[in-house]
């Protein structure tokens, strides 16, 4: 396994700057280029970082008589199959051209999954710098190797596999000459939606441990509880699908939130992220000037007469924390009083 200590080391320390927030248009566009368009513009407006779709041909991703998912079934339930379901969902070159332009005036980034090798090749057309492998790709040789070989940023998603299966995956990437410091794992459940019992949040932190590698979530659960959940473990990736209406037809969009929610996820991982801080405890800035007002100091719990040794029973503790420290309390016990402190009073040094 030299790939993989190799993976450890040259990746040892690596962060991203902050946590980058992919808005999964997916489908939902329907097979629109004004739905798409949309998408994009919400997107943009929530604050994503990078709006993702999916690139494919229904001819080469799906035999005509390959069954849907029990959600598909669910979703689309006028559509026989996969084939004939992908078909009414294809966006084609010139469609790709107009929302990577779109996008540009929007300023968010153009992100997309294919899923045949025609359509990897596609992307690399198109100039994209990033490539989003989809779960089910990701024991799909050929496809792993071409797309390992255009040596682009790589976010791979590893849904329905286990260790083993995603170490396979990055060696064939990695020995195809993409350099580990350009892919990003990211945990999922493929189920749509993922129910939260089986979302196991914690195998960011097991991927993050064991491959030592940027990692990050793609979520599917209802909700945005999940995604917020995964930033404070560590995720330095989110992907979310989104939709303009969860009411609209199509296999999605049940599973996806809307663009109000995803401005409260774009809003939350912000704050979280800020929350989240250094990796040590210090005071903060904001709580610097209470030390004083709601800690204590020593105080005199009765008169003390000049010259009286302080006791347990002539000095007592009380706010505000500007004087002697309650810290140095048996320092003080036995020492006499240098002058006369009226009940009440603060001791002073």
């Amino acid at each position: 396994m030299l790939w993989l200590m190799a993976f450890r080391a040259s990746s040892k320390g690596k962060q991203m700057s902050k946590v980058f927030i992919i808005a999964e248009a997916g489908v939902n566009h329907n097979g629109s280029l004004a739905i798409a368009r949309r998408l994009v513009s919400e997107a943009a407006k929530a604050g994503a970082d990078a709006v993702k779709f999916q690139t494919f041909r229904a001819d080469a991703i799906a035999a005509k008589n390959a069954p849907k998912a029990m959600y598909q079934k669910k979703t689309t339930p006028k559509m026989q199959n996969q084939y004939q379901m992908l078909k009414a969902l294809e966006l084609n070159e010139s469609d790709h051209r107009v929302l990577i332009a779109y996008c540009r005036t929007k300023k968010i980034k153009f992100i997309s999954s294919p899923f045949d090798v025609e359509s990897v090749r596609l992307l690399g057309r198109l100039g994209l710098d990033t490539i989003k492998i989809p779960s089910g790709e990701i024991t799909n040789f050929p496809y792993l190797r071409e797309i390992g070989k255009m040596r682009k940023n790589i976010l791979l998603s590893t849904g329905m596999a286990d260790k083993g299966e995603i170490a396979a995956a990055l060696k064939i990437l990695v020995g195809c000459g993409t350099s580990v410091e350009k892919i990003t794992i990211l945990h999922c459940n493929t189920e749509y939606p993922t129910p939260f019992q089986d979302a196991n949040l914690n195998a960011i932190v097991f991927l993050k441990k064991h491959f030592r590698m940027k990692t990050g979530y793609s979520d599917h659960t209802t909700g945005i509880e999940a995604a917020l959940a995964a930033v404070a473990l560590g995720a330095e990736v989110i992907e979310k699908h989104f939709t303009l209406d969860r009411k609209m037809r199509g296999p999605d969009h049940k599973a996806s939130i809307e663009p109000g929610e995803l401005k409260r996820l774009v809003t939350s991982v912000r704050n979280i992220e800020s929350a989240l801080g250094k990796t040590t405890k210090t005071v903060t800035n904001s709580e610097r000037e209470n030390r004083g007002i709601v800690r204590k100091s020593v105080f005199a719990a009765v008169d003390i007469a000049k010259g009286e040794l302080f006791s347990e029973k002539n000095l007592t503790t009380k706010r505000p924390g500007t004087g002697i420290s309650p810290m140095l309390w048996d320092r003080i016990i036995g020492k006499k009083s240098v002058k006369k402190i009226p009940a009440g009073s603060m001791v002073k040094a």
